[in-house]
């Protein structure tokens, strides 16, 4: 069924929608109220006149869909299938950053207590999360000095010949050895450590109190005196939360600072009103798709907020960067099937699916959870200060330990002896598997940033086989015959994935077209040696800290990652559309073979009946000469000869 006529038969109940591309990939997962309506509205002129659902659109050839019962069903679906299938178009978590847990193993005969970082379902009891990540261990450095209740890796549901080192520096009951504890008192231990991860300070101390009175009563003076010192602990750490408590509930604060395609966001973990912890996110390419979500929030709200606290706002990112599509689709992915919800979420915008992710929220945590995207008073300050550190985490990841821009090209000016700084830069390269489908890459680099609108993908015409010096040859002139045709401006510098050999025939090719001043350099792959054109003899060896080589390397990486992905597509296409699979006997896996023995189906189709039979059984090379020499006499094969007849 074709896709517009299967978007108009959509049903009108809740449900999550996945847009796929002609590979069948997942491209944008969404969720809806109403099926029809939503995804109905990626049709109308006003939505693909926006270039980010007009893209979605051009690439979108089928749609699924699954219906829930509810929206908040919806949103826990697309959550769950955003993190499996990570389609391009929706915003994803880069960083995979998680905090710890103490895990108290009570499913074990003898239960431990360690810190991970994965939840399960294994009848455990898990405590936390921690904030910093380093609180996590000291509690649990805590807990195996002052109640003896291991988190080693030996295995305590049996019993072994002799304890380990942590029993004799009195870290451990020595539930290992038979003998060394009752099952009665390390049950007690794991009790009291129970009580004391859930808070139940009060309560512990009672009963410490109690069995540190008996024991002293029965004349046990080491276990009272341990008792006593374990009080004594807990009393101290009571008195710091009891403090603690007098402040606020738990919150998380976000900020963010966006400019020029690059974002920060960061947030403020504030437990009983101290801020604990701080996360930082960063992204250098926001998404190009950002406003899939259906949009009832108010529209300026960032903006209102933003101004009214004085707040900087960069045009681009207010043109750009869909604030609260980002917003949204970030607090999905942080919070949904998460142990721990603060009760408190504050954030820079307002967004469509607020109430109904605080709903979800509320029903997974337990306890109230309010998502609030205050404009004024203390909360909005809270916010104000986030996105003040996201602007000087943005300035110390993306500015501050870079040099600028001009003493790189100054450096670089330099070392090639280039007679003008280098503003733009026209960076080749070749991308084959042992000579089939060979492309050509270009990609530039122009005043410090790629330029992503002039990159340039080529299919060589007039190479067969490996020959990657011949394929350069070919790409630099059509190139540069065409600037020369278009009177265009010749780059700086243009640089060449490769050594000597395609320096040298990238050389040839622009002396054929009368440019034999024009600057040209190559970058070795495994040296990382620069060669520049004239003086092949003295190769500049760069240290691998300096930020020009950095500057080279990334503009080489890009057009390697261009030449492999275009390389990919182009297989793609073949492999599906294969001519080989018309005859009768040749499978997808005959067929891999044959290509990856032969290079190409031009050299399958002349290759000779022995050729054939050096790779695929007699019967099939036979069919294979035959589909390819209908007009030829038909070749029969006997075993062990060949005739015609």
């Amino acid at each position: 069924m074709d896709l517009y006529e299967k978007i108009r038969t959509l049903p009108t109940d809740p449900g999550v929608y996945l847009y796929k591309d002609a590979d069948g990939k997942v491209i944008y997962v969404g969720k809806a109220r109403n099926l029809r309506a939503r995804v109905r509205s990626y049709l109308l002129e006003a939505s693909q006149a926006n270039a980010k659902t007009g893209t979605l659109m051009r690439e979108a050839v089928d749609l699924d869909y699954i219906l829930v019962a509810n929206e908040q069903e919806a949103l826990a679906l697309e959550n769950n299938l955003i993190k499996q299938r990570k389609p391009r178009f929706n915003i994803l978590l880069r960083d995979d950053k998680t905090y710890p847990y103490l895990k108290l193993t009570l499913g074990d005969r003898h239960p431990k207590v360690f810190v991970t970082r994965r939840l399960r379902r294994d009848g455990g009891a898990y405590f936390g999360p921690y904030f910093p990540g380093s609180l996590a261990y000291r509690v649990a450095d805590l807990i195996h000095r002052c109640f003896l209740v291991p988190g080693c890796k030996v295995d305590l549901n049996r019993y072994h010949p002799r304890a380990c080192l942590q029993y004799y520096i009195h870290r451990c009951l020595g539930p290992c050895v038979e003998g060394f504890v009752t099952p009665e008192a390390y049950a007690a231990a794991v009790r009291d450590v129970q009580l004391f991860l859930d808070g139940r300070s009060e309560e512990l101390e009672r009963q410490l109190t109690a069995r540190m009175m008996d024991a002293a009563a029965a004349e046990q003076f080491e276990l009272a005196a341990r008792l006593r010192d374990q009080l004594a602990t807990i009393h101290q750490i009571h008195e710091k939360q009891r403090i603690a408590s007098a402040s606020d509930e738990d919150q998380d604060v976000f900020g963010y600072h966006v400019e020029d395609g690059l974002l920060a966001v960061n947030l403020f973990h504030i437990r009983s009103g101290k801020i604990v912890d701080r996360r930082e996110f960063f992204w250098e390419e926001i998404p190009d798709f950002g406003a899939a979500d259906e949009s009832d929030a108010n529209p300026d709200s960032d903006a209102a907020g933003k101004a009214e606290s004085g707040a900087e706002i960069s045009p681009r990112a207010e043109a750009d960067f869909d604030a609260a599509a980002f917003f949204a689709a970030l607090l999905k992915q942080l919070y949904i099937d998460q142990r721990y919800v603060p009760r408190t979420i504050l954030l820079p915008v307002n967004f469509a699916d607020r109430e109904t992710l605080a709903a979800l929220l509320r029903e997974q945590a337990g306890h109230r959870v309010e998502i609030a995207a205050p404009l004024r008073g203390e909360k909005r300050s809270l916010i104000d200060l986030a996105s003040q550190n996201a602007k000087q985490s943005f300035v110390q990841r993306f500015r501050v330990l870079e040099p600028s821009q001009r003493a790189i090209q100054e450096s670089l000016a330099e070392l090639l002896m280039l007679p003008d700084l280098p503003r733009r830069i026209e960076c080749f390269d070749i991308s084959h598997i042992q000579g089939a489908e060979t492309v050509a890459s270009m990609v530039v680099w122009e005043d410090g940033a790629m330029k992503k609108s002039d990159y340039r993908k080529f299919q060589i015409r007039s190479v067969s086989g490996v020959d990657d010096f011949a394929s350069i040859h070919e790409v630099v002139t059509r190139r540069y015959a065409r600037v020369q045709s278009e009177s265009a401006t010749m780059p700086s510098l243009v640089l060449i994935d490769g050594g000597l050999g395609q320096l040298h025939s990238a050389a040839a090719a622009l002396e054929a077209l009368g440019l034999a001043t024009q600057p040209l350099a190559s970058i070795a792959k495994r040296e990382e040696v620069l060669y520049v054109h004239g003086q092949e003899d003295e190769p500049v060896v760069l240290d691998r800290r300096s930020p020009v080589l950095h500057l080279i390397q990334r503009i080489r990486d890009e057009s390697h990652r261009f030449a492999i992905g275009y390389h990919r597509k182009r297989r793609q296409m073949r492999d599906r559309d294969s001519e080989l699979l018309e005859i009768p006997g040749v499978g997808a896996r005959t067929r891999q073979r044959l290509l990856t023995h032969f290079g190409s189906l031009t050299e399958i189709r002349e290759a000779s009946v022995e050729s054939l039979r050096a790779v695929v059984p007699e019967a099939t090379a036979t069919a294979i000469w035959n589909y390819f020499h209908p007009t030829s006499s038909l070749v029969t094969i006997q075993p062990g000869s060949l005739s015609s007849a």
